[in-house]
């Protein structure tokens, strides 16, 4: 017998390998459906079509190699973005994209009291949040606390898809690690369009 609940999804591999088997008319746990939808709202995708075509349409999301520069994109208008990111290169590169873009940070900060501090002095229209930060807090969490006390939708940049789904309710999109400047700035353009 088979357990019906799917192992844990790390990357966009995992993701492959369990949802792929739909593509063959293979069938996967009822558990994974329920995040395969999520992961559709969460990309902005269709979630209610035959699981196969859905899954087809979130693969061709998480598996795309973009091309274009960052500065491809213009911003529908200047945000305030608090960033929350703890590994120190990958913070510096996006606060230069969103710069370049035009945009203001707040940030970046390596965890969440210190990113509730922040929101709460700052005016922010979205938070960039990281779901698993070195020292055990969770963007998650953040992401929960903004939206119930300012208000403030959040973009999950992240590599843990299934937490991700999981809290869909909580952000308005995904950006997967690891992604492009250009991707961030597509995700910001389709939540304040």
């Amino acid at each position: 017998m088979t357990d019906p609940t799917p192992s844990p999804v790390d990357s966009v591999a995992d993701l492959c390998r369990l949802y792929d088997p739909l593509l063959d008319g293979g069938a996967v746990p009822a558990a994974a459906l329920e995040e395969l939808g999520a992961l559709a709202r969460i990309f902005d995708l269709d979630a209610t079509g035959e699981p196969a075509l859905v899954w087809k349409n979130v693969r061709a999301v998480v598996t795309r190699q973009p091309t274009a520069d960052p500065s491809d994109v213009e911003p529908s208008e200047v945000l305030t973005l608090l960033i929350v990111e703890d590994d120190a290169d990958t913070a510096a590169d996006l606060i230069a994209v969103l710069s370049e873009a035009g945009h203001r940070a707040v940030g970046p900060f390596q965890n969440v009291a210190a990113a509730e501090v922040a929101a709460a002095l700052h005016p922010v229209d979205v938070a960039l949040l990281d779901i698993n930060l070195a020292d055990d807090s969770s963007g998650i969490d953040l992401a929960r606390s903004l939206k119930d006390r300012w208000g403030v939708p959040s973009i999950f940049l992240s590599g843990d898809v299934t937490a991700a789904a999981r809290h869909a309710d909580l952000a308005e999109a995904l950006v997967s690690k690891p992604y492009t400047g250009r991707e961030v700035l597509a995700a910001l353009g389709r939540i304040t369009a």
